[in-house]
């Protein structure tokens, strides 16, 4: 009995010692926030740019907490070689995973009032028409694409594909709306110069 009495302050000494050493890992307050701060330049990224600041407040917090969880030691972490494609990937990772997690989050890439101007919506759809509409466009990305990551790298790098999405969307606003889109081709004539 007295030798588990004397080892218990040794065990409270090594427990101390210990969760020290993993705070000393753990990224401070100042090293999130410079994290946070570096973030800010993906602010341009289609679907960041349509995020609210506190919904990007969010989204860069869960970056942050995933690099943090894969590279406890910041300075380590900061001088590392590809620092930057490390981060570019977490970033696209985590804006992948927020569109798998939810069809609606489409609209932060092809926002509704954006929509609306493009004469592919009808203004004035409530938030109900709104996620349907959403829900819609991701299940017909998900037929026409293979995977999410190839949508996005299409959204992101082929203008080309435009095209094939703006024809997802239109099969959408017409099957939910009856909403027809037309393309009306201009054509631009020169008057004939008069002498």
């Amino acid at each position: 009995m007295k030798k588990i009495l004397l080892c218990l302050p040794l065990l409270g000494l090594f427990a101390i010692g210990f969760g020290s050493c993993s705070q000393q890992r753990e990224w401070n307050h100042e090293q999130r926030k410079a994290m946070r701060e570096a973030l800010k330049s993906y602010r341009q990224m289609a679907y960041l740019n349509d995020l609210t600041d506190p919904e990007f407040v969010v989204f860069t917090d869960s970056v942050a907490g995933d690099l943090e969880a894969e590279y406890p030691v910041y300075t380590e972490f900061i001088q590392m070689q590809g620092v930057d494609d490390t981060i570019d990937m977490v970033v696209v990772t985590t804006i992948v995973e927020q569109l798998n997690a939810d069809a609606h989050n489409m609209r932060h890439i092809f926002p509704y009032n954006t929509l609306v101007m493009q004469g592919i919506l009808p203004s004035g759809l409530d938030h109900g028409q709104q996620r349907a509409f959403y829900n819609c466009l991701a299940g017909k990305v998900n037929a026409t694409y293979w995977s999410l990551d190839q949508f996005v790298n299409a959204v992101l790098a082929d203008t080309t594909d435009m095209s094939q999405i703006r024809q997802l969307e239109s099969q959408c606003a017409n099957d939910l709306f009856n909403w027809t889109v037309t393309e009306v081709d201009v054509i631009e004539t020169v008057p004939a110069a008069t002498n």
